[in-house]
């Protein structure tokens, strides 16, 4: 195997859970090969780069291997290699992440009768004043 659809390789080395979302991504420009956009049918090789952005995350990957079948997690992972560059910005942002929720409180659902109760009052004391 030479050539495989970007689409299908995508799919194949689980970056995306159907070869439609894969499809959506590629068209939504979060997929780029060699620094270009692409389309799904655009047939990729061993060696080339790609860039997938997923969520948050933006992933450089090296092809290394071609498939058209969906396996297993740890065969999927041999498919490609991620960048170290890739791998060290991820974790920058992520840890940028966490640091910038590190000050939010969190919510802790509904609040409770005595809760509402207390913001009812709070509020009808503010609006006589």
């Amino acid at each position: 195997m030479e050539k495989v659809r970007i689409d299908k390789w995508l799919w194949a080395a689980r970056f995306f859970k159907t070869r439609s979302l894969a499809k959506q991504a590629i068209e939504g420009g979060k997929v780029h090969l060699n620094g270009a956009r692409v389309k799904p049918s655009k047939d990729i090789e061993v060696g080339m780069l790609l860039v997938v952005r997923q969520g948050w995350d933006e992933k450089t990957v090296r092809v290394l291997a071609l498939s058209e079948q969906r396996r297993g997690a740890p065969e999927a992972a041999t498919l490609y290699k991620e960048t170290q560059e890739s791998e060290q910005a991820r974790a920058l942002k992520a840890d940028q992440r966490k640091a910038m929720g590190a000050g939010d409180m969190a919510s802790h659902g509904k609040p409770t009768t005595k809760q509402r109760r207390q913001i009812h009052r709070f509020i009808r004391i503010n609006q006589e004043e």
